[in-house]
This record gives structure tokens, sequence and C-alpha cells, in this order.
């Protein structure tokens, strides 16, 4: 039999052959022919060959499936839209190759940790190793990460919303709806493949609910996010390694004998090294090749009107006496304290507290007329000189803006405010709901100038495309201030950050500001430089917000409280040379104890 050169030709040599049975003389006419009548349609559309260009792609599809070397991260290729950063590559490799899929991820406030899960998830999927998948986050960030998943990793991820949903193979839900019934029995009874934690500090008490609910998800590999795994001792990062890998630390007792002194400081670093080696990374900003655009500071001190100083001092009195009457109590008086700090953000924000301090008060005590003493003057108020100031350095800008206040009473106020001169504001807060929050924010991408949000609300936002910042009233906790700014500087900023600082003249914010700015050089440090700072600082003698309240109620004039003021700068001053320049030892991190530079090594930072 002679094949003629075309594949037609010999397509129908074949057939005739095949039909006469010259093939073989084996070949049963009474088998299955199915092959055959299924060759024959084949050469009616021109041969049993496949197209030329569907071969060249099933080449190039198995080319692409092709590892070059074991450590190779094989969602690389298939993330089009954007490149994720060296150390959140080597992060995920390390996530996949050496941790078995079970980490916690403590990176610094900014460095991309949802990116970092993003990739260990896309991995194990393209690996066919994850299918289900239940991401848990705080309720106002579950559509920033289905975003996030869908837009740069291509994961068509799902929001939680009916019950129907829990099928769906990614899923992210906020643990407190996933927790309740009738949600819970739906997710305690499914077998996921992959689980990621946001927030995950959030699961440090193992007597809560939430610790305990997240200890009854069945998982494969588990990814716990968190830039603070120790806030308060050395418990809380125990407890989160047990509900990530129990047994990594051995049983509670056993851990404590092996490796705590007291409750943040650390013993036989070494072998604790070892242990956390498995289980954490955490990469900081001062690490080489992690690149920030610079911040740029102004502090803008004002000059309050007679009234607004007036009714400044009153209250100052005010506190000043209950003080006094509560025999040195500090406890009972950090409320109280709350007033001065309201006086110099707006009227709306004192007038509230005392009117639920005088609907409070017994109505013969003799508090309730010095109360309404103060609503009266209140009442003179025709300005806020802070509100003037911040109009005119957003008219200046001309660009998008984030004013950051921390009662909710200031924040209305400045909304209606700017709404009085047709610039377009919207608010953002923690009392929201999900939708609201989006909603918000999509409002401030597009359309508004102006994004006033509260400190509840600006925990987890991401405001990259805004470079501009006001701190209308700062907090004396110096951590929240970073945390602020981290909302706008942070990987992915393309711009220069500015940060403007109001201070009111004569008042605790001027203090503040010079204590923030000047003594600890707060908007200069990385993160990690501020946490040993205040850990140092705050040892023994209570937080730095106690001390403030404290100098401030036992000051006799603005002299003395200057000196004082002064020497607490001072203490503050010469803690900030001895960490940055390693004179003494330092102290377990009150936010990780791995900040130490002996366990540096365990999680691939180089400060």
């Amino acid at each position: 039999m002679t094949f003629q050169t075309t594949p037609q030709a010999a397509s129908a040599e074949v057939g005739q052959a095949i039909t006469s049975r010259k093939l073989h003389p084996l070949v049963d006419l009474q088998c299955d022919r199915t092959w055959f009548e299924e060759l024959q349609n084949r050469q009616t559309r021109g041969g049993p060959w496949d197209d030329w260009t569907l071969y060249q792609l099933a080449m190039e599809a198995e080319q692409a499936k092709r590892i070059e070397s074991f450590e190779q991260l094989l969602c690389l290729r298939s993330l089009p839209s954007f490149e994720p950063m060296p150390h959140q590559i080597s992060t995920a490799r390390k996530v996949v190759h050496e941790m078995g899929g079970r980490a916690i991820l403590a990176d610094e406030v900014g460095l991309g940790k949802t990116i970092e899960a993003g990739l260990v998830l896309k991995e194990y999927i393209v690996r066919g190793l994850a299918r289900r998948v239940l991401i848990l986050v705080p309720a106002s960030l579950v559509l920033q990460w289905v975003r996030e998943l869908n837009q740069k990793f291509g994961i068509s991820a799902v929001a939680q919303k009916k019950a129907h949903t829990w099928g769906y193979d990614v899923v992210v839900a906020s643990i407190d709806t996933a927790k309740r019934e009738p949600h819970r029995e739906l997710v305690l009874n499914t077998d996921y493949d992959l689980i990621i934690i946001d927030e995950a500090h959030k699961l440090k008490n193992k007597k809560t609910t939430n610790y305990q609910f997240a200890n009854l998800l069945r998982k494969k590999y588990c990814l716990l996010l968190t830039a603070t795994p120790i806030q308060n001792d050395m418990d809380e990062l125990f407890n989160l390694i047990t509900l990530l890998k129990p047994g990594q630390l051995g049983g509670l007792s056993d851990f404590a004998a092996n490796f705590v002194v007291d409750k943040r400081v650390p013993k036989n670093e070494d072998q604790l090294q070892e242990a956390l080696s498995g289980v954490m990374i955490r990469n900081r900003r001062g690490d080489g090749g992690i690149h920030f655009t610079k911040r740029f500071v102004k502090n803008i001190p004002l000059t309050l009107s007679e009234d607004e100083k007036a009714l400044y001092d009153s209250v100052t009195g005010f506190v000043k006496e209950r003080y006094e009457e509560s025999g040195g109590d500090l406890t009972s008086m950090l409320s109280l304290v709350t007033l001065q700090r309201e006086v110099c953000s707006s009227r709306d924000a004192v007038f509230l507290t005392l009117v639920n301090l005088f609907k409070k008060t017994a109505e013969d005590s003799p508090m309730r007329p010095r109360i309404w003493e103060l609503v009266e003057k209140i009442k003179n108020i025709k300005a806020n000189t802070k509100a003037e100031k911040a109009m005119e350095l957003v008219k200046e800008m001309n660009d998008k803006v984030i004013i950051f206040t921390e009662y909710r009473a200031t924040q209305e106020y400045l909304l209606q405010f700017f709404r009085a001169q047709n610039m377009i504001a919207v608010p953002y807060r923690g009392g929201m709901n999900r939708g609201k929050k989006d909603w918000m924010m999509d409002l401030f991408r597009g359309r508004a100038q102006i994004l006033i949000a509260t400190e509840a609300g600006g925990e987890g936002i991401n405001l990259q495309f805004c470079h501009h910042m006001i701190n209308f009233d700062l907090p004396w906790n110096p951590m929240r201030v970073e945390q602020r700014i981290g909302r706008v500087h942070r990987l992915g900023q393309t711009e220069d950050v500015k940060i403007y600082n109001l201070c009111t003249v004569g008042t605790i914010e001027e203090h503040i500001v010079n204590l923030l700015h000047e003594k600890i050089n707060l908007f200069e440090l990385v993160i990690g430089e501020l946490d040993h700072i205040l850990e140092r600082f705050e040892k023994g003698d209570g937080s730095l917000e106690q001390r403030l309240a404290k100098v401030l109620l036992e000051s006799g004039n603005d002299i003395d409280l200057k000196q004082k003021m002064n020497h607490l700068g001072s203490s503050l001053s010469r803690i900030r040379e001895e960490v940055i320049t390693g004179d003494q030892p330092q102290p377990a991190s009150p936010d990780l104890i791995v900040n130490l530079d002996s366990l540096g090594q365990t999680v691939e930072v180089q400060p």
C-alpha cells in the first residue's frame, strides 16, 4: 500500500484499507467500531490531524507548566496586572517551600501582608493544592480583600452575604458573621484547603469566642496576618502559634518555663529563635530594598480666639478641681481629661461630653451648676480656628486630602463646615456598615476632595491615591499617629506624603506636638524603633497617655506644666538615642518579641 503525499489522500487510503480488511487479518468486524465512525467523521473535516495552531498552543501550555527549579513560584506567570515587591515574593516562597503553608505574616504596617497572602493563595490554586478557601477579616475590609484578589490575582473571590455564599470556592467574610448561627455550623462543617485570618492579633486571648471558633476550623493550610502578634505579654504569641501549629512551642507551662522571664521578657533566646523560625516572618521598613517615598511634616501653631481660650481655661480649672476632690485618683480622672482634649478639637465635641456628664450627675450635686457654666461658655463661641485653617490648607493643596480627628462630633461639624463652603467632603468612621464604608471610599476616590476619618474608621484602609493628610487633633499615643500616617505612606504610594499637624498654642496640644516631633522625632522613625522607645519608656510607670494626664493634672501653672513636659520629653529623647545607637540592651518589643536583634534572623530581618 502506497500512501499519497497529502494528508487527505493518505486518510482516504487508510479508510479504504480498513474497509477492505487489508490492514491485518485479525481485524474482527464484530468489534466496537465507534472509533472507525469517529475517524470517518474527522476525514470529512480534512483528516484525523489537529489544527497546527492548536498544536502550537498546546505545546506552549505544556512549556508554561514546566518548573525550572523547586523554589520557583508558578503564580508569578499569571499576574499580568502588577509586579510584587522582592520581599513579598521571598515571603511567599518561604511559606510555601519551608513552612508547609502555615505561617504568621507579621510585617510592619504598610509592607503588603495582603499581597503576600494573595501570592501564597494563588500559588496553591495554580498547583491544584487549594480550592476551598475561607478568608476571615474585619467587616470593614471584606470588599477591599475581594477587590484585591480579583483585580491583582485573578482569583474569583466573593464577599459573604447570604447562606448560599458559603458554597463558593473562595469566600471572604467577617469573623463576627462566620461565628454566628446559622453560618457557624456551615463553616465548621466544611473542610477548607486554606484559611487566611487578617488582623489576627484579635485572636490573642484563647478565652474569647473568636479564638475558640478559629481553633475549631478545619484546614490544611493557614495564614495569620498581624503587625502586632504581641501587644501585652508573651502568652499572646503562644496562643497565636498554638492556633496555627499546635505543639510548636510545647504546652503553656513548658513555654513559660523555657522561654519567659516576665510578661514581655524572653529567655533562652536561641531556642526561642529556632522555634519561631518555622512559623513566623516579619519584614520591617528599615530592611534594604523596601522603598518608600519621603514624608514631609509641618506643624502649624494656631492661636485660639478669646472665647475658645476662655472655654479651655475654664475646662482645665474644672478638671483640676475634680482631680483634687478625688484625692489624686488618676484612674477615675482619665475620662475628664478628655474634656481638655476635646476643647482643642471643637466646641461640638466638648458640648456632647458635658451634656452627658450633666445627665449622669446627681441633681443635688454642686457639680451641676459648674457643668452648666461651661455649657454657657460654649454658646459664646461662633467660629472654629482650626477648621478655618484646615479649609485654607485644603484650598492651597487643590488636591485630595484626608483629615483625621479623634471625635465623632468634630467629624460631623467639619462635614457641615466644608459643605457650607461648597467643598465636597465625605465621612469614614467605625460605626458604618461595610457597604457604606466602601461607598464613601469610592466617593473619595472619584468625586470628593476631602475624607474626614475618625480613629476607628482609619483602621485597615489603604489610601495610596492620596498624599496629603491633616491631623486635626493628635492622639497622645504615638503609635496611633504612626498608624494614621500608614494609611497613605505605604507601598504603592508614588508621591511624597505631606502631613500637617494643627496645634493650639497655650494648650496641652502644643506640648504634645513638641513631644512627638522634637523629642522623639516620631515622623522620621521607622515603626520598629518607635515600638522599642515606648516599651522602655512605659516599663513600670504606666503608659505615656497616663503619664501625660498626670502631668497635666498636677501642674500648678503653665511654667510648671512646661517644666514637667520637658522632663518627660528628655526621658523620651534619651531612650530614643539609646534605642537607635544600641547603647543598651533592648527588652522585648510590645508588638513583637522577635524585634530583638538576637531574634531578627528568625524572621529574615536585617535591621
